[in-house]
């Protein structure tokens, strides 16, 4: 038997990625790993779609096959090269006669074109749309969609055409020609499709191979130098869609859905057929538009172009039946569904998606802004190391407004922080300017503070700090503000109220901590605060607002000076702080 290995790697160059995520999202069978700000694709989970290499704007995604080995091969001259007919494309302008001689010149014994599976295929499919008992059908010549069904949808496995996908049905027929030992390279975009081929490599791969060899394609002559293999179709289609069956039903056939670049559209197949009993008929679903439209092959945009320049490139159908007769080939294929055996126990998943957090009405997000269908099958991923909580739009807003209220919010007292006091400051003076309303700006400091950590240590003190902080909740209205400015001070904006109103409710708050205080369970006069008062009282046009925390401070400065526990007052005129 051929020497066979999985020999195509999808890498990422991690110093080009920049944990962008975009990879991840787009992955359809999730098989990159995040680690906070590594990245990589797991190899055993990888389809080789190609999908995450136009994804990353970042260029970071590296394609390797293993062109050392296709190198040997080719040298040796004894190898068959398979070669997929989207090459013509990529190697345009070539001729396709100048783009088979380069490949022969290169040492390659045999240039098979791919037509050969696309038909053992189509024959398969036809006889199986003429049996016509088989209620629904998934068309499985794409690994993706294979992948995708046996692990995410489990239940609908039975219904993936027991059939080989084009490439593994070539491979077998180039055997049956020239020996179970030959070695077979397989040069294209579809990089997953099987694993007994001896080297599978890109077409900028084969490129390379070719400035090996010394050869030059342009160079070569543009008609074929010897007999080419058979480039010609009969029945099949790209991909090894019989062409009768599509000539035989129209696109509204209950007997024929094409479904392309929804693979949404699973869900709906997987209710219908296994829930609701409904037969489908054949589910022609792809992830893209063929291989013209692969990742692999160009921008989305230039699709067409990519089909203009193929179909100008192919030769007529043949009349004929192109396969050999005397050549048998099994083309079974039987699909096992994957099993969850390392499935995270159940309260685990649960926490994650408590994280996560829940919409209106307390049911899961499942919004899909992660690239996984419901936050249950994120938070699997998540748990296996293939997600991460930045890839969740809820999660991240959640967090935030969560930073943004720790912020805003003093961990310790629940009252507003430094920050949020200077904005709303600054914003009230600027409203006061246009209404010509008044405000009060209270600065309070704990008495004797030092001295009640000392005796009765910091819980205390803390215990005290929080005392004074709901004083002050329940002496202010809601559209005031109380702030703890740092340690044991506090500022209070008191919304439209002069200096007069300021002061009432200083001498309120005094009293009430006071009596807090021996609530708490501290001696009589032990927990008091003393208060410097100002107001801010809008001037004329072209009037400059003075510094109100500084007054305050100032007037707190008085009180504290004479023995604490008590309120001083600093007010001012309003045309001494005129320009």
């Amino acid at each position: 038997m051929a020497e066979s290995t999985h020999n195509v790697q999808f890498e990422i160059d991690s110093g080009s990625c920049v944990a962008c995520l975009s990879c991840v999202r787009e992955c359809p069978v999730h098989a990159i790993a995040v680690d906070g700000e590594s990245v990589k694709i797991v190899d055993d989970a990888c389809v080789r779609c190609g999908a995450c290499v136009p994804a990353c704007p970042h260029d970071a995604v590296d394609v390797l096959g293993d062109l050392g080995r296709a190198l040997e091969l080719a040298s040796r001259g004894d190898a068959v090269l398979l070669l997929s007919v989207e090459a013509e494309v990529f190697f345009h302008p070539l001729k396709p006669e100048q783009l088979i001689n380069a490949c022969y010149r290169a040492g390659f014994q045999t240039v098979q074109r791919g037509v050969v599976g696309d038909e053992l295929v189509a024959e398969e499919y036809l006889r199986l749309w003429k049996d016509g008992g088989w209620g629904t059908m998934i068309r499985s010549t794409c690994p993706i969609i294979v992948e995708k069904v046996r692990s995410e949808y489990p239940r609908l496995t039975p219904y993936l055409a027991p059939v080989k996908n084009p490439v593994s049905a070539e491979l077998a027929y180039i055997r049956k020609q020239h020996g179970e030992d030959v070695n077979v390279v397989y040069a294209g975009v579809c990089l997953g499709e099987s694993e007994d081929l001896a080297s599978t490599i890109t077409f900028p791969e084969l490129d390379q191979l070719f400035r090996a060899r010394g050869v030059d394609p342009a160079s070569e002559p543009t008609y074929f130098t010897r007999v080419p293999e058979e480039r010609r179709r009969h029945i099949g289609l790209a991909g090894g869609l019989p062409l009768p069956v599509l000539e035989e039903v129209p696109q509204s056939s209950r007997r024929f859905r094409k479904i392309r670049r929804d693979m949404n559209q699973l869900d709906v197949i997987d209710k219908a057929v296994t829930e609701d009993g409904i037969d489908l008929g054949f589910v022609d679903i792809l992830p893209c538009e063929g291989c013209l439209d692969h990742p692999l092959m160009g921008p989305r945009e230039e699709l067409f172009w990519r089909r203009d320049v193929l179909e100008k490139a192919e030769p007529p159908r043949s009349n004929e039946p192109i396969l050999d007769d005397e050549i048998e080939i099994d083309l079974a294929k039987e699909f096992v569904p994957m099993t969850n055996q390392d499935s995270p126990p159940e309260e685990v998943i649960a926490e994650v998606i408590e994280q996560i957090g829940t919409a209106a009405g307390g049911k899961a997000w499942d919004c899909g802004a992660c690239g996984y269908r419901t936050c249950r099958k994120f938070a699997t991923a998540f748990l296996k190391g293939r997600a991460t909580y930045r890839q969740c739009p809820p999660y991240q807003e959640r967090a935030v407004k969560e930073a943004q209220d720790e912020a805003a919010t003093d961990v310790l007292t629940g009252l507003s922080t430094f920050r949020v006091l200077q904005d709303q400051l600054r914003h009230e003076v600027a409203r006061s300017g246009r209404s010509g309303d008044s405000f009060g700006v209270l600065f309070a400091d704990l008495d004797h503070f030092k001295e009640i950590n000392d005796i009765h240590g910091h819980s205390a003190g803390n215990l005290v700090i929080k005392t004074v902080a709901d004083v002050l909740r329940t002496k202010t209205r809601s559209s005031d503000l109380a702030a703890r400015y740092g340690g044991d001070e506090f500022v209070v904006l008191l919304l439209g109220t002069d200096v007069i109103g300021a002061k009432g409710v200083a001498e309120q708050i005094l009293q009430a901590v006071r009596d807090a205080g021996v609530d708490a369970g501290f001696p009589e006069g032990a927990v008091s605060v003393s208060i410097g008062v100002t107001c801010y009282k809008p001037g004329p046009v072209g009037a400059s607002p003075p510094d109100l925390l500084e007054m305050a401070d100032r007037a707190l400065y008085r009180a504290k000076a004479a023995g604490g526990n008590r309120i001083e007052v600093e007010d001012y005129e309003v045309d001494s702080f005129v320009r």
